[in-house]
């Protein structure tokens, strides 16, 4: 299995998804914008609730969506769409989930499992409008790290600066 730091500097792998609202396979816009793309472990559990809610108030609150409309956030788990669909309804959450019941998401992105094995990890990738990652965001406690996550984002593409790091 590749490891989240392994991608550093590299091309992101594609996906091609199922998604919300209708299954329909959803490639990742890689190459085309910016885009911060996370994985949860599970739909409806609260630290994934307080993520995504994160996501979901940042993109309407936040400076660095204001000033780059063009960044993409887009989720990943595990979950079937139907799933992901209510947690998107309840939570009114406008980015696209995709569901990689599989793991292969999981796998291409070297997202491994946390909680010493019993829980999907909680990481989020810093895709930049060429394709490249230049930073991951490993956090599978503090899902407040969204904040944090930010931070990253103007610094990779206001910027253009923290070239080929981990973030932790």
């Amino acid at each position: 299995m590749v490891k989240n730091s392994d991608l550093i500097g590299k091309p992101a792998p594609s996906l091609e998804l199922p998604s919300i609202p209708n299954g329909e396979l959803l490639k990742l816009p890689i190459g085309e914008k910016p885009i911060a793309l996370f994985f949860f472990p599970a739909a409806n559990t609260m630290g994934c609730t307080m993520e995504a809610c994160s996501f979901r108030d940042a993109q309407a609150q936040n400076i660095v969506f204001k000033r780059n409309p063009e960044l993409a956030v887009i989720g990943v788990s595990g979950d079937p769409t139907a799933k992901q669909q209510s947690f998107a309804d309840q939570y009114k959450l406008s980015y696209p989930i995709l569901s990689d019941t599989d793991n292969k998401a999981r796998q291409a992105y070297g997202v491994g499992k946390s909680f010493f094995g019993l829980s999907a990890g909680r990481e989020t990738f810093f895709i930049d409008k060429q394709g490249i990652v230049r930073g991951v965001c490993d956090k599978s406690i503090d899902v407040k790290y969204v904040k944090f996550g930010l931070f990253i984002l103007t610094l990779v593409f206001a910027h253009g600066a923290l070239k080929d790091r981990i973030v932790r």
